[in-house]
């Protein structure tokens, strides 16, 4: 029977729980190997705050802070390892409404996502130093004592935010493989991206941080116009 035949609801629905189970058992899976190397993980994390504020150690201020910390950890390490199957699983469901031709971006797209994703996070991890220092230092006079429970909080909230800004490049390619979009309609589109881009960047960024602003808003436009090039080279359209 033809690929392409028109699927029943009940059938989208048993497809749709298979793709979150195998999700739900690489999150699971990833999240144990985090938790093996809770400790690593908690250096590699803790290592912006310690650069923004050297000889200062992060304080404990509840009974199950650490146990919380340890969990809230793995979670964030298992996504990440698990990354690469949560997205293939995300496009496989997708992909029996796409064409064959479509069906062809599916690895590229797949590993692009997982890469841009890292590559923000990264980014993000880069720049965290700085955000802190800034963030530490706007008000004079105060003293920081800082719980180990914000502190992670943040850094995890920055480091997906980042990530997930750097993915916006896969969903304008995907939208010019179906058809809405083409390089020239981005290329008119410029004024509203930089527009959108400076709006996201001085939501999720420190406010009144221009550094910080500048340092995700560049990279975003650089991979905008990557993106224009990429349509027109890799699609023709």
């Amino acid at each position: 029977m033809s690929k392409d035949r028109p699927r029943p609801v009940l059938e989208h629905l048993e497809e749709l729980r298979w793709r979150l189970v195998k999700s739900a058992i690489a999150l699971t899976v990833g999240a144990v190997v985090a938790f093996l190397f809770r400790e690593q993980l908690f250096d590699v994390l803790a290592k912006p705050y310690r650069l923004a504020l050297p000889g200062q150690d992060l304080n404990q201020f509840q009974v199950t802070e650490g146990f919380s910390i340890a969990m809230r950890l793995s979670l964030f390490g298992g996504a990440f390892l698990a990354s690469p199957v949560l997205f293939y699983q995300l496009w496989a469901f997708v992909n029996p409404a796409l064409t064959k031709k479509e069906r062809k971006w599916t690895i590229p797209i797949v590993t692009a996502l997982v890469v841009l994703f890292s590559g923000g996070a990264a980014f993000g991890y880069y720049i965290l130093p700085r955000g802190l220092v800034f963030l530490l230092g706007i008000q004079p006079g105060l003293t920081s004592v800082i719980g180990a429970s914000d502190y992670f909080g943040l850094t995890l909230r920055f480091l997906l935010i980042f990530g997930v800004a750097f993915e916006f490049p896969v969903f304008l390619f995907a939208a010019a493989a179906v058809g809405v979009v083409t390089s020239t309609q981005l290329k008119k589109g410029r004024r509203w991206a930089v527009l959108i881009i400076v709006i996201v960047g001085a939501v999720v960024t420190p406010p009144g941080d221009p550094l910080t602003l500048t340092a995700l808003s560049v990279p975003l436009y650089v991979l905008y116009e990557a993106t224009i090039w990429l349509v027109k080279l890799a699609l023709h359209k």
